[in-house]
Formats: structure tokens, sequence, C-alpha cells
């Protein structure tokens, strides 16, 4: 099983929500979403708790990317540009520190025209377990 198959089969949420993973290798990850009804708010643009989820898959997929469980305890999303109906989004996600206990990541998301909706950085608690994968992809 591939990493990116791992995480689409156990983050039955992210893939609820139309998240999906579509690169993965050491260090860098992206993940993609079109906006659809269920992710409108009361004010007509992409709710932020779905633009959130989509950063948080990538940022799952680049910290585990070195095959040991990373799990996130600490994130923040900055919203610069709102999200419509019918947009195809990308998250990509960087690793900027691949510390053996605490990596730190970047994710930023775009639309279908390379426009810059949100800046996300997330910290990571890397365990000790291995998880064993057939490659990253």
């Amino acid at each position: 099983m591939s990493l990116k198959e791992f995480l689409s089969e156990n983050d039955h949420f992210a893939a609820d929500n139309g998240c999906k993973l579509i690169e993965i290798r050491e260090g860098f990850a992206v993940a993609v979403m079109t906006v659809v009804q269920k992710h409108i708010n009361g004010g007509g643009v992409c709710q932020g708790g779905a633009l959130f989820t989509l950063a948080d898959l990538a940022l799952a997929a680049v910290m585990n990317s070195h095959g040991n469980l990373t799990l996130g305890v600490e994130s923040t999303i900055t919203f610069m540009k709102s999200a419509n109906l019918g947009d195809k989004l990308t998250a990509e996600a960087t690793e900027i520190k691949n510390h053996h206990k605490l990596p730190y990541a970047e994710v930023k998301i775009y639309n279908q025209n390379h426009e810059l909706l949100c800046a996300f950085t997330g910290i990571g608690y890397r365990k000790e377990a291995k998880m064993s994968f057939d490659g990253l992809m």
C-alpha cells in the first residue's frame, strides 16, 4: 500500500468532502478539491472548514512522507481570497523543517487561476513508529 492509498483510505472526512491526494514525494505533497454546493456557507462562498480540511490532508501527506507516523499538533490558516462554487483548488504542501520530532510545513491553496486563496502552516509530532509503504505514490 502506498502512502497516498493509506491516507486516502483512512482519512474518511477528507475523502467524504472531495479532497484527493494527487502527488506525494519526500518533503512535498499536492491535494485537490472542487468546490461543490455542500462546501458553500451562508455568505455564498466556500466554508473555511472545507479549505482547512484540504490543507490538512496535504499537510498529513508531507509530514508522513519520511515513513514515521506523524500527527499534527498545531495548525494556522490565513484566508486571503474566497473560493467559489465550481473552483478547482490545489493545495501544495512543502516541508520547511524535517525535524526528528517536530517537523514544520507550509501549505498554499490556489484556485484554477493560480490565485493564492489561503496560507496554512502546521507543526507535527513525529512518533518513532515506522510506517511501511510501497513507495510514496
